[in-house]
C-alpha cells in the first residue's frame, strides 16, 4: 500500500518504520523535524497524504485530530481509508468519521496499547471502531504494527474500549501501590507481599507484569527509577477522557474520578511530570495518613 503516516513522535515513528520495513511506501509528516529509515518526510500533512490509500494519524488529542482530519481528507481520494491510532474522546472520533464519510472516506479509531516497547516491537493491541468493511483494509496493517487486534464495533467503540481499558489501569495502578506502602508500615517484606498477591486474588497487571516495586517481579519503569514507560501525564489524559466520557453518558464512576484527581495532584502539583505513572509507590510511601 502507499501510506500516508502523519505524528512521528514515540509511538507513530516506530509504527511507521516497521510498515516501511514490511514493504509498504510510506510517507510520513511531523511539525518537528525527523528522519526515520525507509520513510519519505512530507513538508505537510495534506502531502503526506495525497495519492495514499490509507492515511494514519498518531497525534496527542482530539482537537489536533479534527484539525488534521481537515487537511488530510481534502488531499485523500474517495475510497481511501483514513485510520486513526490516537487516543483522543470518542466525540472526536465520531465527528472525524462523520467529515470523512460526507467525501466518500472510510474510517477506523483504533488506539493501541503496549507503549513505546511495543510500538518498536510490533507488538502493540489495536481497540478498533469503524464499518467491518474499513477494519478490513486495514487489517493487514495493524498484524505488521502490532499482535492483537479487536474490532470493537461502530464509529468511536476503539476509544470507548481505550478509556475503559485505562481507566482500569489507573486506579488499579494505585491500588497496588497503596498496598505496597502500607506492606512497608505493617513490615511486611515486598517479595513476600508479590509472591502472594501475585498468586491470590490480588492478580492485576499493575502487579504482576508492572509491578511498581523496584526489584519485585518483571523487570520494569520502577527498575530504572521510573524513567516511563507510560508516563504519569498520559495517565492522567486518559484518566480525563473516562471522566469526560462518564460525564456525556451519565456513568457513575467515582473510582475513575478519585484516581484522576490523584494523577492531577502528582503531576500538576508535585513531583510526578515526567515520571512513570507506577512512580505513585515512593508518593504513598513518603506520605502518612491525611
Amino acid at each position: 500500500m502507499n501510506i500516508g503516516f502523519i505524528g512521528l513522535g514515540n509511538m507513530g515513528g516506530p509504527m511507521a518504520a516497521n510498515l516501511a520495513a514490511a514493504g509498504h511506501k510510506v510517507t510520513g509528516f511531523d511539525t518537528a523535524t525527523v528522519e526515520l529509515e525507509g520513510l519519505a518526510i512530507a513538508g505537510t500533512a495534506a502531502a503526506a497524504a495525497t495519492g495514499a490509500d490509507v492515511v494514519i494519524t498518531m497525534l496527542p488529542n482530539g482537537a489536533i485530530l479534527r484539525a488534521v482530519a481537515e487537511q488530510v481528507l481534502a488531499a485523500m481520494a474517495p475510497g481511501t481509508t483514513l485510520l486513526d491510532c490516537s487516543t483522543v474522546d470518542v466525540d472526536s472520533a465520531r465527528a472525524v468519521a462523520d467529515m470523512a464519510a460526507q467525501v466518500g472516506i472510510q474510517t477506523v479509531d483504533a488506539p493501541v496499547s503496549g507503549g513505546i516497547g511495543g510500538a518498536a516491537a510490533g507488538t502493540l493491541t489495536f481497540m478498533a471502531g469503524g464499518p467491518t468493511q474499513a477494519f478490513e483494509t486495514v487489517k493487514p496493517l495493524f498484524d505488521i504494527m502490532g499482535q492483537k487486534t479487536v474490532h470493537c464495533g461502530d464509529a468511536g467503540a476503539g476509544q470507548a474500549a481505550k478509556i475503559c481499558n485505562n481507566m482500569i489501569l489507573g486506579v488499579s495502578m494505585i491500588a497496588t501501590c497503596e498496598a505496597f506502602a502500607l506492606a512497608d508500615k505493617l513490615g511486611l517484606d515486598r517479595q513476600k507481599m508479590f509472591d502472594v498477591v501475585s498468586t491470590s486474588s490480588g492478580y492485576s497487571w499493575s502487579m504482576n507484569a508492572y509491578c511498581p516495586a523496584p526489584g519485585v517481579g518483571p523487570t520494569s519503569p520502577a527498575d530504572n527509577n521510573y524513567t516511563p514507560g507510560f508516563a504519569a501525564e498520559l495517565m492522567l489524559k486518559d484518566l480525563r477522557l473516562s471522566q469526560q466520557a462518564a460525564d456525556g453518558a451519565d456513568a457513575d464512576t467515582p473510582m475513575g474520578a478519585l484516581a484522576q484527581q490523584l494523577y492531577t495532584q502528582f503531576v500538576e502539583a508535585e513531583d510526578g511530570l515526567g515520571k512513570d505513572f507506577s512512580a505513585m509507590l515512593p508518593r504513598f510511601e513518603n506520605r502518612g495518613r491525611d
